[in-house]
């Protein structure tokens, strides 16, 4: 398997990556790349690693393979994947949104339903099986842009004044179809091996023109990303900002400048109705936004224990509001990691032979996440109150010699050296007041879309209400006005 030496090796390759108005020459010596991109390739190694448990003979390529990369088949296997899929957040501790398993996952539903992209035509088909086989056998990092620019979100692109604003085929050739356009937001892009463009949000039929999946190199001739902000330079230390120091992902407008795609990387082209399919007749869907949860509960954990450290830290552990807010926060972390175990209890498996995880508890976790993941911050907020503000400037605070007698003095607790207390409380900054925090909060509180389409969309359709409808037809169907009044039933004139 790929380890993270070559994945690194694998990034200078020409790519198109602009900030600040200027073409970054290569991302593994720029600030706002080098150290994300070292946390990725640890993870690479990891998986790697045949310790790791991450590894599992692949029948597609019949050979060792990403477990976060395979298609379940089994219970046994879900449950391997859940496991496999932990490793890995748990060492970035939840905080690197979309890891290569994220995309991976989803082309391991793709790659088992390869009847859902059956053209008359060409061969899409075969397309993603093959693609699916290269993602495994090369061990591939996917950054995917599936949501159009926010030019009006009132309408679709065919509604929008100006071509082409949206990704979409300019025309077709024996070589492949030539995209124009933007799409968003492609998460980890810069740092990725390719990237996956296609459109998840529905489509009219005048939107034909930009119905269309496929996956190319990061380093296409005429991509471009055009990344956001970075926060990473502004680290001043590890020590100040240990979370925004490994694991800023960067996120990023893809524009394409006529671009070629060959047949043989294109999935759909001009079919708004598989567009739609691609990810919830393959069960894409629902297995990597399982993954996205395994994740997400991964980071609340984490968050839950600064916490509680800081509950300690500060002496009010014993304090009931104190407990009190704890609690909450316990109960709030819980209930996602049992959604995450629900829905892998209740997965069933589709007419593919492929094991989907429940998707009412999926879904019912999803739904609350725009309102689960600001409480948390909340509550970690009301527990360090000032003390995040009462911290020195930098890590030179704590090391000058002008100045380390009254950092160890003045900002420390009993018990706790005043190096301690630092870290901690630095840490609780990053995750809820710096520049890093705001865009988890803003991230999670989206990361499935906007929470009025994942509740209707997804939550409401999938939880069940026709069962439980029913059964309460049938009670109500059990007694009526004349049983009550002649004594049927428990009525007052039968009392």
């Amino acid at each position: 398997m790929r380890t993270g030496k070559q994945y690194l090796k694998s990034l200078n390759d020409g790519r198109t990556v602009i900030l600040d108005g200027e073409v970054v020459g290569n991302v593994l010596e720029h600030p706002a790349f080098a150290n994300v991109a070292r946390t990725m390739a640890e993870l690479f190694d990891i998986a790697a690693d045949p310790a790791s448990g991450m590894q599992f003979h692949s029948e597609e390529i019949n050979g060792p393979a990403n477990r976060t990369f395979a298609a379940p088949r089994t219970q046994e296997e879900l449950v391997l994947r859940r496991q496999a899929i932990e490793k890995w957040a748990k060492h970035t501790h939840g905080w690197v949104g979309r890891s290569p398993d994220h995309v991976g996952t989803f082309f391991a539903a793709f790659g088992s339903h390869p009847d859902v992209f059956q053209n008359d035509e060409r061969d899409f088909a075969g397309n993603v099986e093959r693609y699916y086989k290269k993602i495994l056998s090369e061990n591939l990092y996917l950054s995917y842009a599936i949501i159009p620019p926010q030019v009006s979100r009132a309408t679709t692109a065919s509604g929008w004044e100006g071509e082409y604003l949206q990704v979409g085929v300019v025309r077709e050739t024996e070589e492949g179809i030539i995209v124009r356009g933007s799409q968003m937001l492609a998460t980890g892009a810069a740092i990725a091996d390719e990237v996956f463009v296609t459109c998840i949000k529905p489509l009219g039929p005048d939107d034909v023109d930009f119905a269309v999946s496929f996956a190319i190199p990061v380093a296409t001739d005429g991509l471009k990303l055009y990344c956001r902000r970075p926060f990473a330079p502004a680290a001043t230390s590890e020590f100040d900002y240990p979370l925004t120091s490994h694991y800023d992902e960067p996120d990023a407008l893809v524009v394409f400048d006529d671009v070629l795609i060959p047949w043989d990387r294109v999935f759909i082209n001009r079919n708004i109705e598989t567009l739609r399919r691609q990810f919830f007749d393959t069960g894409a869907h629902a297995l990597g936004n399982w993954q996205a949860q395994i994740r997400f509960s991964t980071k609340l954990k984490f968050i839950a224990s600064v916490a509680r450290k800081v509950a300690q830290v500060n002496g009010t552990d014993k304090i009931p509001g104190v407990q009190e807010k704890l609690g909450e926060l316990a109960a709030i972390v819980q209930s996602v990691e049992s959604a995450v175990l629900a829905a892998e209890y209740t997965a069933t498996t589709d007419d593919a032979g492929m094991r989907i995880p429940g998707k009412s508890a999926l879904y019912g976790a999803m739904g609350l996440q725009s309102e689960t993941y600001p409480r948390v911050i909340s509550i970690l907020r009301d527990l360090v109150g000032g003390g995040v503000l009462q911290l020195p400037s930098s890590i030179a605070d704590m090391t000058s010699s002008v100045t380390r007698p009254d950092m160890e003095r003045y900002v420390q607790s009993p018990g706790v050296a005043s190096e301690e207390r630092v870290k901690l409380f630095k840490l609780a900054w990053d995750i809820i007041g710096s520049e890093f925090a705001g865009r988890h909060q803003q991230y999670e509180m989206f990361y499935a879309g906007a929470p009025f389409v994942v509740r209707g969309a997804y939550t409401y359709r999938n939880y069940g209400y026709d069962a439980l409808v029913a059964e309460l037809d049938t009670f109500l169907g059990s007694y009526s006005i004349d049983s009550t009044v002649n004594g049927a039933g428990n009525g007052v004139e039968g009392a």
